[in-house]
């Protein structure tokens, strides 16, 4: 049988209890809005900033000065810009120390030819040039590709008829200079001022040193350069010469050197920028200052640092909530937070990143809509993602006015981790505070509901106990003083339990009763009707011819008087069934007085089957021989013997065929008997009521001798007193009956 699952109260509250688990939902949906609100007024913060910022640099030219600031466009690789170096460069032609070489030196070749143009298979020179900024001076580092590396003689008093290397400026003071590296050999680099290039005389620079080194390619040259020589004008070049005291065969360079109006620009970040901007530098943010072509001017503060300051700020306030209380359930919890519920939080919410890579970083032009907005005027703040999409990044650009003209904007960005940090401490201090609440919201309601559920289940157990399966009262159910619902329901069936004892002992004692009431008005009805057919007999004397008078038999006097015989048919049928009711009631009686003997049960059924042999001599009886073996029972006999009789007579009268098969079987414990015949089937769910008092469900034999039901209801008393059962099933394979009686054997 497929056992149907159970849905208790237990289960109900506990599903009814899940509802709490809408709180963290709700509470998550506020803290988000709390993030909004935080990234809306963070974003007026940082707006606020770079307004300020550059409110401090409006009409203020003189910061702006630079050439390359006002140049309409800028060509790359004529129009510089010096990178700002965090440390001095060590003079030794190598670019370990520079920092992103690669990515910030310039690659010059064919197009960057000079004074000739040679085709590509002609040209056997090439370049890559770096140019940085540190302190009070400027280096350039160059990577020269060159197949024939020819130095100045020793005797040589030219220095161009050799590969030489060429810089041009123009002072602060606006004098334009010449300058040329040309080595006899790898080394130290020496450098001449050109005065008069006509005469050609050279004349020792040495404000300008460096390193030439011979590579297997080509040579390295690294050149220091104090800042005083050059305002915002430069031009290098390589001149290529492929024979002793030979002629020049190709130059490259980033301009022309030769005059003053060929000259490119530099941009180096603007100190005074930086003076303003350097009070910002202890903030959460990094704030660039760029001129109209993108290219920085000036940077201060850094984004990546800031994480610490707010990391810090959430270790103090731990630190401070687990020193706060010392109380054992509190430290308690605290420690279940910090080694169980920390870690979880640190897998399910996303942590702001320690650590992640953008590119702006030390870029030389920053790009973005923000600042193509600020540079046309109009102020724009963004949210973009980092490089690695770890960071959220809000900026924020606002531009710098000039005369009217838009001549560089303001940069402010600062990352979300301060209030995703903030965000992730708001939803772990409520999630661990929901936590605690619903798990003991979920404990009372679980003790709440067992405490209700086994109150009902004990209440449940003593109603059964207090009713056997078979309807009677055995027992009272207990009353309760709780003053609730649950205790009225358990005196209510207190109550109706003792009204039905009551009802059920009147039921049990009507019959014996009933034989005791009708017991004198059916002999003063049959005295009285023997009595009539006395008088009847009288009045129905004849006298005879030698004067004897002769009465009319009893039978005569019935068959001339129907009413008078019909009357004591009655009489005798209300004898029958007051036996009966006797019978029932005096099996009862009799058993709570009988003592129980262990005796042999196969000779008592053998002794009655012998008897049913000569009583129902038209039935057909199989049967198995049970006094093979001897088996015993504790019991009585006698009753067993009535027992037999009451079922074989019931399995006589309901079968079809005069055929009653009876089959033995038993093991260690029991023994089993089992009567069959094959007749009508039993109603419906009448296999438990069969044995019941009172219940009869005979149909086709209601004009012979009347039935109470009262037979298979002493079969089961007598086999409740043996300790055993009693039970009528439909056959499986064929139409009847099998009454299967359990008894137990006596060890």
């Amino acid at each position: 049988m497929k056992m149907k699952w159970r849905f208790g109260l237990r289960s109900k509250l506990f599903l009814l209890s899940g509802f709490l688990f809408t709180i963290p939902w709700f509470g998550y949906q506020y803290v988000w809005e709390m993030e909004k609100y935080l990234r809306y007024g963070q974003e007026q913060t940082i707006i606020g900033t770079a307004r300020a910022l550059a409110t401090a640099m409006h009409e203020r030219a003189n910061l702006f000065n630079n050439q390359a600031s006002f140049l309409p466009s800028v060509e790359k690789g004529k129009d510089l810009y010096s990178y700002g170096l965090s440390a001095p460069i060590q003079l030794d032609g190598l670019n370990n120390d520079w920092p992103d070489f690669a990515n910030k030196a310039h690659f010059y070749q064919q197009n960057n030819q000079l004074y000739q143009t040679l085709a590509p298979d002609e040209l056997s020179i090439n370049f890559t040039a770096a140019v940085g900024t540190y302190g009070k001076y400027l280096y350039l580092y160059f990577a020269i590709i060159d197949d024939k590396v020819i130095y100045r003689d020793n005797n040589a008093r030219s220095i161009t008829n050799n590969d030489h290397l060429e810089l041009a400026f123009i002072n602060p003071n606006g004098v334009f200079s010449r300058f040329i590296i040309s080595n006899k050999t790898t080394g130290w680099i020496d450098a001449y001022r050109i005065t008069n290039i006509e005469n050609n005389i050279p004349v020792p620079a040495r404000q300008i040193q460096g390193h030439w080194r011979d590579t297997t390619q080509g040579y390295n040259v690294e050149v220091r350069v104090p800042l005083t020589e050059f305002n915002d004008n430069i031009a290098f070049a390589v001149h290529d010469v492929d024979s002793p005291l030979g002629a020049i065969q190709a130059s490259i360079g980033s301009a022309d050197p030769s005059s003053a109006e060929t000259l490119g620009t530099i941009l180096v970040p603007s100190p005074e920028i930086e003076r303003i901007v350097k009070g910002m530098s202890y903030t959460n943010s990094s704030i660039w200052v760029v001129d109209q072509h993108h290219r920085v001017l000036a940077t201060t503060g850094n984004i990546k640092q800031a994480n610490g300051v707010w990391d810090k700020r959430v270790n103090l306030n731990n630190e401070h909530s687990e020193n706060d209380d010392d109380n054992v359930i509190i430290n308690a919890w605290h420690i279940v937070e910090s080694h169980v519920l920390k870690p979880l939080y640190d897998r399910i919410i996303s942590q702001p990143p320690s650590n992640f890579i953008d590119q702006l970083y030390d870029s030389e032009n920053l790009t973005g809509k923000h600042i193509e907005s600020a540079l046309t005027g109009k102020p724009m703040s963004q949210w973009r993602l980092s490089t690695d999409q770890q960071a959220v990044v809000l900026s924020a650009a606002y531009p710098i006015f000039i005369d009217e003209h838009v001549k560089g904007a303001v940069i402010v960005e600062e990352t979300t981790n301060g209030i995703r940090t903030l965000r992730n401490q708001a939803l772990e201090k409520l999630f661990s505070s929901i936590l605690a609440i619903m798990l003991l919201g979920a404990l009372a309601f679980f003790l709440f509901a067992s405490r209700i559920s086994n109150r009902i289940r004990t209440l449940s157990n003593q109603a059964e106990m207090a009713i056997d399966e078979h309807g009677r009262i055995n027992g009272n159910v207990d009353t309760s003083n709780t003053n609730d619902e649950i205790g009225d329901l358990s005196r209510s069936f207190s109550t109706a339990v003792n009204r039905l004892g009551q009802y059920n002992h009147y039921l049990e004692n009507m019959s014996s009763r009933l034989s005791h009431e009708l017991r004198t008005p059916i002999a003063v009805v049959r005295t009285s009707l023997e009595t009539l057919a006395m008088q009847q007999q009288s009045s129905n004397k004849s006298p005879s011819n030698d004067g004897n008078d002769t009465s009319m038999p009893p039978q005569e006097i019935a068959n001339e008087n129907p009413y008078l015989s019909r009357a004591q048919q009655g009489i005798e049928r209300l004898s029958l069934i007051l036996t009966n009711m006797n019978e029932a009631t005096r099996i009862e009686q009799i058993l709570q007085n009988t003592d129980k003997s262990t005796f042999d049960i196969g000779l008592v059924i053998n002794g009655c089957m012998q008897g049913y042999h000569l009583i129902y001599p038209q039935i057909n009886f199989t049967y198995n021989d049970i006094t093979l073996k001897k088996h015993y029972v504790h019991g009585s006999p006698e009753h067993i013997a009535q027992l037999l009789d009451k079922v074989v007579a019931n399995a006589i009268e309901f079968s079809d065929d005069n055929g009653v098969a009876i089959n033995f079987t038993c093991d260690s414990h029991q023994l089993i008997l089992t009567i069959s015949n094959n007749g009508e089937l039993l109603p419906e769910q009448m296999n438990e009521q069969l044995f019941d008092s009172m219940v009869s469900i005979r149909q086709k034999h209601n004009n012979e001798q009347p039935h109470l039901g009262l037979g298979l209801y002493i079969a089961r008393l007598i086999c409740q007193f043996h300790g055993g059962t009693i039970k009528a099933v439909n056959k499986l394979t064929q139409q009847g009956v099998d009454v299967i009686i359990k008894l137990p054997l006596s060890k």
